[in-house]
């Protein structure tokens, strides 16, 4: 997928009334992430399975 086509979200984990805030973009094999506040700067891709278990790291 061709990112600039890339659906982007606010991640939930991201703090709703701050600036430190990401987006994710589901992408086909990947999923990226990138800082809403300097998009310019790019983006990083990880891998679904590793993204996933980022995630289940982090729930309570």
């Amino acid at each position: 997928m061709d990112i600039s086509a890339a659906r982007w979200r606010k991640s939930s984990y991201s703090n709703p009334d701050g600036p430190q805030c990401v987006e994710v973009a589901d992408l086909e094999a990947e999923v990226a992430v990138r800082d809403t506040q300097n998009r310019g700067l790019g983006h990083i891709d990880y891998p679904r399975t590793e993204w996933a278990a980022l995630l289940a790291a982090l729930r309570p």
